[in-house]
């Protein structure tokens, strides 16, 4: 069942600016009847006042945030492969083609039909298709490009701020100014300090597995992993940090594991696993 979402334009260009997330959050739980392979169809309004296709998100998980998360309690996650961020610079005026869908919308200013939970409406196979038509001569957009988050946190890790100064330039066509500010500036002295009081709050242990290298190597071994990924606008701050071992580190990266907050577990392509223990505060981004 695909759906078709008018992203409000401010908070499309925010998100943009700051690290394109593949993910999408609203109140309307609409959202969750996605199954995993359909499309959510994403429309915005430019600066220049016209609608436009901006994104078409495809399905590859399905989380909860904390019910009193601002931004709803439903999460959706795209697939990188598969998910598109469309420039929208240049584009014709999409309003005549949303009129001709199968999703109602009378008002002469189209995006006041997709208001509050009326801003994400379900489509038709007919209407996915039509929309599938549209977007095969459309460009990508260049600042949906993704950092490579494992290589940006090791880098990290090491508190070389050349090195994620290095990984940046290498990576440099298509970040997004702002995120690319935020990481050359902020990043490399700040991550350092949390590494270590997320150690010794939890005295080296991986909050997933309990794994304690301390106790067996006398070594910290454990690392930090933003459960919000710094290349899709996460902050680098406590709140945003669990412990875990580099097998778990490694499992997220490489498998995309979304957190889900109904029961603060990573979910995994097989399985779900839980964080066992907590003693910091963790906060929905």
């Amino acid at each position: 069942m695909p759906l078709l979402y008018h992203w409000v334009g401010r908070n499309y260009r925010r998100d943009l600016d700051w690290g394109a997330g593949y993910h999408l959050n609203q109140s309307n739980p609409l959202l969750h009847q996605l199954d995993r392979g359909d499309s959510l169809w994403a429309f915005t309004r430019t600066p220049a006042g016209i609608y436009v296709l901006a994104a078409e998100l495809v399905v590859r998980a399905k989380t909860r945030n904390p019910r009193e998360y601002r931004y709803g309690e439903y999460r959706l996650w795209g697939d990188l492969k598969q998910s598109r961020y469309f420039r929208t610079e240049g584009q014709p005026d999409i309003s005549v083609l949303i009129r001709r869908l199968s999703v109602k919308a009378n008002s002469p200013v189209i995006g006041r039909s997709f208001q509050g939970h009326a801003a994400v409406r379900q489509l038709t196979p007919a209407d996915h298709q039509v929309l599938v038509e549209y977007a095969r001569h459309l460009h990508l957009e260049p600042r949906a490009r993704l950092l490579p988050e494992e290589a940006l946190e090791a880098r990290i890790l090491l508190g070389n701020p050349d090195a994620v100064r290095g990984l940046i330039r290498d990576e440099h066509p298509g970040i997004a100014a702002e995120r690319r500010r935020y990481l050359l500036e902020q990043v490399p002295r700040r991550n350092p300090h949390h590494v270590e009081e997320l150690r010794k709050l939890y005295e080296g242990i991986c909050q997933l597995c309990g794994w304690n290298p301390k106790s067996l190597y006398r070594r910290d071994l454990c690392e930090a992993h933003h459960v919000h990924w710094l290349s899709r606008g996460g902050d680098d701050a406590l709140h945003n940090l669990v412990l875990i071992c580099p097998n778990h580190h490694r499992a997220i990266h490489r498998t995309d594991a979304p957190f889900d907050w109904t029961d603060a577990s990573f979910v995994f392509p097989r399985k779900r696993e839980r964080v066992q223990v907590f003693r910091h505060e963790l906060r929905a981004q």
